[in-house]
């Protein structure tokens, strides 16, 4: 992957997304996805992510966190990238808000494509710099364009 508009479209680059819970948060970003995507219906998007969040939170510290999981209507590597309007509780282990969070589905039996493309999102959200100007963008398109201006 050499930057994030391989798998990220405008359609789900979302800016100060409201950010209630956890739950409320993985509700809007499963509608977010299956509204752009119409063979991953909600529901299946929701349970795949509140399952992989009961394995173990996706946060990483910092205010960011990569929720992921595998889907089995999904073809290809599909991301969604979000800010918050206020920072939420995640389980973070550094026990942070996150503000910031990059979500990232895969098809069933892409495992080792999963592995890559999350080692990737998660060197890439390490760069503080980049975080920084994610935070500050102004809206979506800004959100996106910003986003798309780094390679991993």
């Amino acid at each position: 992957m050499h930057s994030l508009s391989q798998i990220l479209t405008p359609e789900r680059t979302v800016c100060r997304a409201p950010g209630v819970s956890k739950k409320r948060l993985l509700e809007t970003i499963a509608r977010i996805i299956s509204e752009d995507q119409l063979s991953l219906p909600y529901d299946e998007v929701l349970d795949h992510l509140i399952a992989r969040e009961k394995l173990g939170s996706t946060g990483l510290g910092q205010g960011i966190a990569i929720p992921h999981c595998r889907a089995g209507n999904c073809t290809l590597p599909l991301g969604t990238l979000l800010t918050l309007e206020d920072p939420i509780d995640f389980d973070a282990p550094d026990d942070k808000p996150v503000d910031l969070l990059f979500v990232l589905l895969v098809p069933e039996e892409a495992h080792q494509q999963h592995l890559d493309i999350l080692a990737n999102i998660a060197r890439l959200f390490s760069q503080a710099e980049f975080c920084q100007r994610l935070r500050a963008a102004p809206d979506h398109q800004a959100l996106y364009d910003i986003a798309n201006s780094q390679t991993t």
